[in-house]
């Protein structure tokens, strides 16, 4: 049955919640009898993110949450005649409420996960599969997905692959085409067939290997779409909006690409692009002067674009001015926007730009007050604060605890096993270190007891771990490309940019059992994304182990998880050296190993810092509350060099 394109949810056009009136959009406003305006509104990468609640810190966050978004949703819709909701993925992991779910309530047949309910609740239209989705397994996502009201689709990954896309079983749909009514200019209602396709990274065959390998194969992203899209047209599709999981990359495509939105955008018959995936905002000006892309329209290849950033911060909003052609519509001008719902002051607080959609939390709210005794659960104490403040300049108490369980963890593992006298290594990064989560964004753990919450804290993403045989040169290239993190300094040059802002904190590992120093006089030997840029580069000097230089040819266990041994971020040394895949997560092991020691000593050992560069001195940014840890720090001249931007706190290290 052909249903009207979703209208406001209030009982009357042209008023908020609050009763002020909303203005109709210029769309909507001067649609003549054979137009008609359609917005289309976009969540992407919500995480399990319904409470305006940091299960981390345990306390109230204005930036994030459904409820939030879903509170401006019927304000949205409101100045527009006809609208449409979708989301573009990673909605089922990501948060503690996730992990409860999945590994401590379980998902039987016919349960409704909580993210689905409130999802329900706010009434989607379609979503699809982004790549963490896959996090809990096939039958889990199975699971959670048959509660949705919503139909779910994904068209690039196959249990079965046939001669061409189109002749895949797909894990799910690959696309639905909708059937719905317009209401043009002239109030009169006439049909449309909305096409909606869903597309997830093809890394997710690495990312999630042990759930997916032998149960399904994934396709490039592009190469999907080109032969999709022209059988969607053959079945009636009058528009195509592609949901894209995948970032705004490269114009270039290459196959298998993660980041593809912009190529895919080029394909012949896709009318408008949702993307997600990078936790970023389209259009804004971190995207000016890039291939492809208008910012100031909101287009990508002259199509309408939008990502709505991560965790509910934003809502995407395409509007399709649309004219009708006989029995058929097409585009004639469209406008881009992300809406968020919340603004950082110029002193630096948060104001929340919109309230709760209570009816939103009522749906999830046994399940919150469950999550929050679940992570409140005590499992042993630190003798030490544990944070992240200055895991990026020097060795930090927040990296050595993980690195510590791992290889705890991992000799257990390996006793017994051909690989046993073998020296092990641990490999880890810090997950909140700032960044585009913003300067509250960092572990904080004071000493005293420890929560789950706290280990969630401390491991973000539900991980395995995994051990990797690797020589000695690999674990000097493992370094090698981690130092990309720094950006290359002028000896005895004052107040340098340290960090290299499009290199993202989880890539940057120290690894644990060696010691070795950072030359920033050198030039970085790959590039963010893992290239190999200049070979004889040599940032990484007097690497040692048990006080001899690492022999080249020596052979080492490395600890990480699976995502880094599976190929992610790159690194040499992880192409198919994998040695164990362990059945428990890394914040699994974290756990047992806080249980078992009752009080852990996570105080760092400084086994790396900085070379000497001739009294240079070099600025990076930091949160405000690093002030109160600034003594601790080992390996490292440091000093508090005042207020950076967008509420961050600077620090000056010498060299």
């Amino acid at each position: 049955m052909t249903k009207s394109v979703s209208m406001s949810r209030r009982a009357f056009l042209g008023t908020s919640a609050a009763g002020a009136f909303i203005a109709l959009h210029p769309y909507s406003a001067r649609a003549a009898a054979n137009q008609a305006h359609l917005r289309i509104m976009e969540t992407t990468d919500l995480h399990v993110h319904v409470f305006p609640y940091d299960y981390y810190a345990d306390k109230p966050r204005d930036t994030l949450g459904l409820s939030r978004t879903a509170s401006i949703i019927g304000d949205i819709r409101a100045e527009a005649t006809n609208s449409m909701l979708l989301d573009n993925g990673d909605f089922l992991q990501g948060n503690p409420m996730g992990d409860y779910i999945a590994y401590e309530k379980g998902l039987k047949e016919g349960d409704l996960h909580p993210v689905v309910a409130a999802m329900n609740t706010v009434g989607f239209d379609a979503a699809t599969v982004g790549n963490h989705e896959f996090n809990y397994g096939l039958s889990f996502l199975d699971k959670a997905a048959a509660g949705a009201d919503f139909p779910v689709v994904l068209a690039n990954l196959a249990k079965e692959q046939g001669s061409d896309p189109t002749r895949d079983v797909t894990l799910f749909k690959p696309y639905v085409i909708l059937d719905r009514e317009l209401t043009d200019g002239a109030g009169d209602t006439h049909p449309i067939k909305v096409g909606i396709i869903g597309f997830t990274p093809p890394q997710v065959m690495n990312w999630d290997r042990r759930h997916l390998e032998g149960s399904v194969t994934a396709r490039d992203i592009v190469e999907t779409a080109q032969a999709y899209v022209p059988q969607m047209r053959e079945e009636g599709a009058d528009i195509i909006i592609a949901l894209s999981h995948s970032g705004i990359g490269s114009a270039d495509h290459a196959d298998g690409m993660e980041n593809a939105s912009v190529p895919l955008a080029a394909v012949d018959g896709v009318d408008a692009l949702m993307t997600g995936h990078s936790h970023l905002v389209f259009p804004s000006a971190t995207y000016a002067d890039r291939a492809g892309l208008d910012v100031d329209a909101g287009t990508i290849h002259g199509k309408p674009a939008v990502m709505g950033g991560y965790w509910g911060s934003h809502l995407g909003v395409i509007d399709l001015m649309l004219e009708r052609d006989g029995n058929k519509w097409r585009v004639v001008t469209t406008a881009s926007e992300a809406r968020p719902i919340s603004k950082r002051n110029e002193d630096r607080s948060i104001t929340a730009l919109v309230e709760d959609d209570e009816s939103v939390l009522d749906s999830v709210r046994t399940i919150h007050e469950e999550t929050l005794a679940y992570v409140r659960r005590a499992v042993g104490k630190t003798s030490a604060p544990l944070h992240s403040y200055f895991a990026l300049v020097a060795d930090d108490p927040s990296v050595q605890i993980v690195s510590i369980a791992q290889k705890w963890y991992i000799e257990q593992m390996l006793k017994g096993s051909e690989h046993e006298g073998l020296p092990i290594l641990s490999a880890a990064a810090p997950f909140k270190a700032g960044g585009r989560g913003g300067p509250e964004y960092y572990t904080d753990v004071p000493a005293g007891d420890v929560a789950i919450k706290n280990v969630a804290d401390l491991y973000l993403y539900p991980n395995t771990a995994r051990a990797v045989r690797v020589t000695g040169a690999q674990v000097k290239d493992w370094l090698e490309r981690s130092a990309g993190m720094f950006n290359q300094i002028e000896a005895g040059k004052p107040d340098q940019v340290l960090l290299n802002p499009s290199f993202p904190s989880y890539n940057f590992d120290v690894i644990d059992g060696v010691t070795y120093q950072i030359d920033l006089t050198q030039p970085s030997k790959f590039d963010p994304k893992g290239g190999l840029i200049n070979a004889d580069a040599n940032r990484i000097v007097n690497l040692m182990f048990d006080g001899q230089p690492v022999d080249p040819a020596a052979e080492f266990i490395i600890a990480t998880n699976n995502y880094r041994a599976g190929g992610g971020g790159k690194f040499p040394g992880t192409d198919g050296t994998t040695v164990f895949e362990a059945p428990d997560t890394n914040r699994d092991v974290i756990v047992r190993y806080i249980v078992e020691q009752g009080t852990i000593n996570p105080s760092a050992d400084a086994n790396w810092h900085f070379a000497k560069a001739d009294g240079a001195t070099v600025l990076f940014d930091t949160g405000p509350k690093a002030r109160d840890y600034l003594s601790d720090v080992k390996g490292v001249v440091i000093e508090d060099a005042g207020d950076g931007p967008d509420g961050f706190a600077r620090f000056r290290i010498s060299l």
